[in-house]
């Protein structure tokens, strides 16, 4: 009863606490690409993924309805019950994608808003899941729960760089042309720059003048020297 438990538990763990957050980040990495290739690729990785995490928790629930007590008297089985539709629901509106145009805006607000709240709440089923665990078992749980935690807090830091990545390499941009721009650290020459540069001979000194790029009465100074 207890492995039972257990496998139960490791396959919701994978299906709604690993692969539908990772495959999350993957379809939001496809949106910020411009390579063709890559976009592509990144949209099937979120398929798999989520395909992956329908069959994992497929399995989880036919393993609780043929081994546990299925009375649904605790949060657990009732959440897991609403995420279970929840998550057969989203694969099948995955699949009828529509193409571009007014459906298709229906279509992606209605997908994402689902997807998000699908697995933000499957993230909290696992943790109603542990304390059943522990209820049941009056073993502890602290170690997973902890373990559990690190994983979601990386993803979810995972999550917030991706918006501010962008604007990480703009401000990096920004800041780099600054330095060059400083009074203090002046962009040196050009070679082409150097090679160009003009010597006016005087015919009867002989001299070299250089070209002084400034005001109207200098450059009628060197009309006239």
């Amino acid at each position: 009863m207890i492995s039972c438990i257990f496998v139960h538990g490791l396959l919701l763990w994978a299906s709604m606490g690993f692969l539908m957050p990772v495959g999350i980040l993957t379809i939001r990495m496809a949106n910020k690409e411009e390579d063709g290739k890559r976009v592509k690729f990144l949209f099937y990785l979120h398929a798999i993924l989520q395909i992956l995490a329908v069959l994992l928790a497929t399995v989880g629930a036919v393993l609780s309805i043929r081994n546990f007590e299925n009375s649904f008297s605790n949060h657990h089985q009732r959440l897991g019950l609403a995420l279970y539709v929840a998550i057969s629901m989203q694969a099948i509106i995955g699949f009828f994608r529509p193409r571009r145009g007014k459906r298709r805006s229906t279509w992606y607000l209605t997908h994402w808003i689902l997807g998000t709240t699908t697995s933000v709440v499957g993230i909290i089923n696992i943790y109603t899941g542990l304390k059943a665990y522990h209820k049941k078992t009056s073993r502890s749980t602290a170690i997973w729960t902890i373990i559990f935690t690190v994983q979601i807090s990386l993803i979810a830091c995972f999550y917030l760089f991706q918006d501010k990545w962008e604007y990480i390499q703009k401000q990096g941009l920004i800041l780099g042309n600054n330095y060059n721009n400083s009074p203090h650290h002046p962009t040196p020459p050009s070679n082409q720059v150097q090679e160009n540069a003009i010597t006016v001979m005087d015919n009867q000194s002989n001299k070299v003048v250089l070209p002084q790029p400034c005001a109207k009465p200098n450059a009628l100074g060197n009309l006239f020297d």
